[in-house]
């Protein structure tokens, strides 16, 4: 099927009709958590396991999703639809996106953090064409942050406490600083344990810690590996990760187990804010290898926050030795999937 061209004054249509669904739609959800907050509204929520005891949905992700698919549905009905809980309520795992206008969307990511009221859940909304997130929408609600960014214009965060109007990311952007030139010392670190919790040697879990400890050792740790980051931070939450990393608060993000719901908004906003966004795995030949964008789809990611030239480095050198350095630390990771 040839991609289909939307023009810009289309594509500004369906951002500002994204924008306003992803605060419906968090809205929603807030009103979930006030009425648990209530008088007699009780702290638990009911929620029933997917594949393990920390991959869960509730009823909220399941409402929200239906009414984000129906309003898109009744606004855009050529447009293709790949939602989280509509996908996983299916039997196959094939990679399902194609170049036709897709909406991808994550009604709730942060399950856990929802059900235990922990404040970094989310709506995630993204707009692909020709199989890339051309529009991407992310609202926090708990948090009062609401993330937004459209293919050539630019990423934003609108919150109260920065004023009425949107912020345009990085939030340092006089000048946007350059990346450490030690990096990955100096930096924080975004990670996620994941969903896969089998405990066997060599296996992801295993994988992922090794990759943790490392990057957090002294640098004369771990044979010389040490990456001696400043700090460490798991939010919960893959698609606010990605909104961090395009806010200048974490500088490297490395991930996998992603599914698309969960990093197709935020890979939008990431690199309209100017950051990078590649595989997780380290290639075999680490100083020469391409970096390549991500695919969407691929379950594993690594980004690099928005940076400015320094004397010795463009933003994208610095980027690319910054990805260079945190492949050398890290574990492959094996999550394959039917398709990719």
């Amino acid at each position: 099927m040839a991609d289909v061209q939307l023009s810009d004054a289309e594509l500004a249509d369906i951002h500002d009709f994204a924008v306003q669904l992803a605060r419906d739609a968090g809205q929603m959800l807030l009103d979930g958590v006030i009425a648990r907050m209530g008088a007699g509204g009780g702290g638990a929520m009911a929620s029933v396991d997917k594949d393990s005891s920390v991959d869960i949905v509730t009823k909220a992700d399941q409402d929200v999703e239906a009414f984000i698919h129906a309003s898109i549905s009744a606004r855009y009905p050529s447009h293709h639809f790949i939602g989280e809980e509509s996908y996983s309520a299916g039997s196959s795992k094939d990679y399902l996106l194609t170049s036709a206008p897709t909406w991808i969307v994550d009604p709730l990511d942060g399950t856990v953090n929802y059900t235990h009221l922990f404040p970094t859940w989310c709506v995630s909304i993204a707009f692909c064409v020709g199989s890339r997130p051309v529009i991407g929408a992310i609202n926090a609600p708990f948090l009062s942050q609401l993330f937004s960014a459209r293919g050539g214009h630019g990423a934003f965060l609108s919150t109260p406490s920065l004023g009425p109007k949107p912020v345009p990311l990085p939030l340092v952007r006089d000048p946007v600083p350059p990346l450490p030139a030690s990096a990955p010392k100096g930096c924080v670190l975004g990670c996620e344990w994941g969903k896969d919790r089998r405990d066997t040697h060599e296996g992801n879990l295993w994988r992922k810690v090794e990759s943790f400890v490392t990057l957090a050792s002294e640098l004369k740790g771990r044979g010389g590996k040490g990456g001696m980051v400043h700090g460490v931070r798991c939010l919960g939450s893959a698609t606010l990760d990605l909104a961090y990393v395009a806010l200048g608060g974490v500088d490297i993000w490395w991930e996998g187990g992603c599914w698309e719901w969960d990093v197709a908004a935020g890979v939008c906003i990431l690199e309209e804010a100017g950051g990078l966004v590649t595989t997780a795995n380290p290639p075999k030949h680490i100083e020469r290898a391409p970096i390549e964008d991500a695919k969407l789809g691929s379950r594993l990611y690594l980004a690099i926050r928005p940076a400015g030239h320094s004397e010795t480095e463009t933003a994208r050198q610095a980027q690319e030795r910054v990805v260079r350095e945190v492949w050398k630390r890290v574990h492959s990771l094996d999550y394959s999937r039917p398709g990719i």
